[in-house]
């Protein structure tokens, strides 16, 4: 009886077993990363740029910079505040940048943590001039979105990017997949606007228009200082990392950063220079004698293309606004 028991107590475990077998057990498949929503929507873009807006005008009238840090930072509040002193130096006959606050589209990141930045192409100013790029910047949850700079955009196509209700991915300072990293973008470029063809990134930049309008200013800016027998040297410096790199459709990204660039001017030995700009002037808060050194704010706008893909970087809009001077 007992030795019968085990035998049906074996052959219902092995009947077990074998139902078991046929039956696999169900996997556990990873879940999908979850996707960060847009930061803003179209609607909430709009609120940002016309609070901005507002208060450059209030600004602008007053040519008063007390104002401007409640919607303006970093480069944009510097170099806003330099055009009030270069407006009031020339007697108006420079006004500050128009910055049109209708957007006709716009880059908006996909992301959840913070500072966060978005991309608004404005709709072309009335004096005709280039459309402009606005950097908006959100540094912590409890901060508004603030203007962080502005660069004037170039002829051609601007890349294509996400949808505003899908946003646009923020690809990281580092990514591989680019044919340059973003964070080596403006070093490489202040290079190239060094040395030109002798640069070992030379090739790697397509030309465009800030980097000829440079080239072409350093040499006549040369010959000028020479004739005199004064001597102008210019240097470019990439400022901190790239503001924000954002991807386009194509797998490339777009790459916005700062670059200082400053401009000497020597008198011969024993010789005293003659400076004619009020609004160095008024900067450096004296005219010069024997120099000058003037520091411009750059803000720069870049495509950079899939690594897989191949090509340039573009500079695709930039801004240059002289915001500090020296003398001696």
């Amino acid at each position: 009886m007992r030795a019968r028991f085990r035998a049906v107590v074996l052959a219902t475990v092995v009947a077990l077993l074998a139902t078991a077998c046929s039956n696999p057990l169900p996997s556990v498949s990873p879940e999908a990363e979850a996707v960060p929503p847009p930061v803003l929507s179209a609607a909430q873009s709009q609120t940002v740029l016309a609070a901005v807006g507002s208060v450059l005008s209030t600004s602008d009238q007053a040519l008063d910079p007390t104002g401007l840090s409640a919607r303006l930072t970093g480069p944009a509040l510097t170099m806003r505040t330099a055009e009030y002193i270069r407006s009031t130096a020339t007697g108006g006959a420079k006004a500050p940048t128009a910055l049109p606050a209708n957007e006709a589209s716009a880059v908006i990141p996909q992301t959840d943590v913070w500072p966060r930045t978005m991309l608004v192409i404005t709709e072309q100013p009335d004096d005709l001039s280039a459309r402009r790029v606005l950097i908006l910047q959100q540094a912590s949850p409890r901060e508004q979105y603030k203007l962080w700079g502005w660069a004037r955009m170039f002829p051609g196509e601007f890349p294509t990017t996400a949808a505003l209700t899908t946003g646009s991915a923020v690809v990281a300072a580092d990514d591989p997949d680019l044919v340059v990293p973003p964070s080596a973008v403006l070093s490489q470029y202040a290079d190239v606007l060094a040395n030109g063809a002798s640069s070992a990134s030379a090739a790697t930049y397509a030309g465009d228009t800030f980097r000829t309008a440079t080239e072409a200013n350093r040499t006549q800016q040369q010959a000028l200082a020479a004739e005199g027998g004064a001597t102008f040297t210019e240097t470019y410096a990439a400022v901190d990392g790239p503001v924000v790199s954002l991807a386009t459709q194509d797998g490339g990204a777009l790459v916005v950063g700062q670059l200082s660039t400053t401009s000497t001017i020597t008198a011969a030995e024993g010789g005293t220079l003659t400076n004619s700009d009020p609004f160095s002037a008024a900067l450096a808060g004296a005219a010069p004698t024997t120099s000058l050194a003037r520091t411009y704010t750059d803000v720069l706008v870049f495509y950079v293309p899939p690594a897989s893909a191949g090509g340039q970087v573009v500079a695709l809009a930039a801004e240059q606004i002289l915001t500090a001077a020296a003398v001696s």
